[in-house]
């Protein structure tokens, strides 16, 4: 079987990211600087995917167009591929990252991976996205694949190739929790994924030395 490459790439600089208030997730566009950020990340690709996936939220669906229109002939789907968004509680209001914090860490205090609040996704349910993601990249054939997506998922897959976690449990949520806070992804970086077996991944050292995050 043919090697595969994925790229997992995080989308550029959002309103958010800069500190600005959001009430709605997916709906948060990129800034100037986060446009820059994608058209050179389309320029940087080495070679043509022959698919692209983004995730549904805007941001990155804005950083995948540049790729897009670069590479015509590449097919383009959007895949459940979106940040872990747990705070359903503030869905609807426009608050800051300052002003969720103390909800972002009450929420990983409690280590409950089936808590849904307000109706919001489960760490369990992150965990079964990244595991249906890698199937489905495993099906692909021939390479390599674009994966516009965001930086807990990101961070997700490589924890879950790293160390190989069995049910997400609350001792799984709460490693998750440590590597998610000692790891950095920049806006327009990420990592690349290789594959000679179906859904089997190997984490390929470093980031993905092309792609260019200064704004």
């Amino acid at each position: 079987m043919a090697e595969l490459r994925v790229w997992l790439i995080r989308h550029g600089e959002s309103e958010s990211n800069v500190g600005g208030p959001s009430s709605t997730p997916g709906e948060t566009p990129l800034t100037p600087i986060g446009f820059r950020q994608a058209v050179r990340l389309a320029r940087a690709v080495p070679e043509p995917p022959s698919l692209i996936v983004t995730s549904p939220y805007r941001r990155a669906q804005q950083t995948a167009q540049p790729a897009v229109d670069r590479f015509p002939h590449a097919r383009h789907e959007v895949w459940p591929v979106e940040e872990f968004t747990y705070l359903g509680s503030l869905e609807g209001r426009s608050t800051t990252v300052q002003e969720r914090r103390p909800h972002v860490q009450a929420y990983w205090n409690r280590a409950d991976p089936e808590l849904r609040d307000a109706g919001a996704e489960s760490f369990a349910d992150l965990v079964s996205r990244v595991r249906t993601c890698l199937r489905r990249l495993g099906e692909h054939r021939p390479g390599p694949v674009l994966v516009l997506t965001h930086e807990v998922f990101v961070k997700c897959v490589m924890w879950m190739l790293l160390t190989q976690p069995g049910a997400a449990d609350r001792r799984a949520m709460r490693g998750f929790r440590d590597f998610h806070l000692a790891t950095r992804i920049a806006n327009c970086t990420g990592v690349e994924l290789r594959s000679t077996e179906g859904e089997r991944f190997d984490l390929v050292p470093n980031r993905v030395a092309w792609s260019t995050p200064p704004g």
